[in-house]
């Protein structure tokens, strides 16, 4: 149970938030607010959505 939780509380968002950061600097490199709009998005579920989920995985 510890190991599988380790995937979805470190490996998955950190990946994702490196993601994140990828659009963002492709945002502001091309000034292209999509991009950079998505990418602010995708990082900041990469931070949070771990607390959400992590709760019901628990139970």
């Amino acid at each position: 149970m510890t190991s599988s939780l380790m995937i979805y509380s470190h490996i998955i968002p950190t990946i994702v938030a490196i993601l994140g950061l990828f659009f963002i600097i492709n945002g502001v490199m091309d000034n292209n607010k999509t991009y950079l709009l998505l990418g602010v998005i995708v990082f900041l579920c990469a931070a949070f959505l771990p607390f959400i989920y992590l709760p019901v995985l628990i139970t």
